[in-house]
C-alpha cells in the first residue's frame, strides 16, 4: 500500500491541526494504521494506532486525551486530529500501515508515507 501525508504546517501552541493520510494500491481496511514522530537527531517514535475496522485505538502517553486517531475506509483515508498542542509535538510526522494490531515499534509497520513537519510555536 502507498501512503501520502497531508496536513502538516504552523500552528500556535494552543491549537489544532489535523493531519490525514491517503492510501492507494491495496485494500486499505486490511491494514492496521499508525502514526509517528520524528525530531532531528531522535528515533521516530510511535504516536497513535487504529485497528483495520477503526473500533480500537491506542496512543503514546503524551498524547492521550488531546490526540485522536480515525479511519474512513471508504475514502482509504486515516487522520490524525491533534488538539492542545504543545512546543513538544513539533515533529516531522509519518502515517504507516501494518498488518498487526498492538505495535508501537517502527518495524511492526511495513510501508510508510513521506513525513509531513509540523511546527508548534509557543
Amino acid at each position: 500500500v502507498q501512503l501520502q501525508a497531508s496536513g502538516g504546517g504552523l500552528v500556535q501552541a494552543g491549537g489544532s491541526r489535523r493531519l490525514s493520510c491517503a492510501a492507494s494500491g491495496r485494500t486499505f481496511r486490511n491494514y492496521v494504521v499508525g502514526w509517528f514522530r520524528q525530531t532531528p537527531g531522535k528515533e521516530r517514535e510511535f504516536v497513535a494506532a487504529i485497528s483495520w475496522s477503526g473500533d480500537s485505538t491506542y496512543y503514546e502517553d503524551s498524547v492521550q486525551g488531546r490526540f485522536t486517531i480515525s479511519r474512513d475506509n471508504a475514502k482509504n483515508t486515516a487522520y490524525l486530529q491533534m488538539n492542545s498542542l504543545k512546543s513538544e509535538d513539533t515533529a516531522v510526522y509519518y502515517c504507516a500501515a501494518g498488518f498487526g494490531y498492538g505495535g508501537r515499534a517502527v518495524a511492526d509497520f511495513g510501508s510508510w508515507g513521506q513525513g509531513t513537519l509540523v511546527t508548534v510555536s509557543s
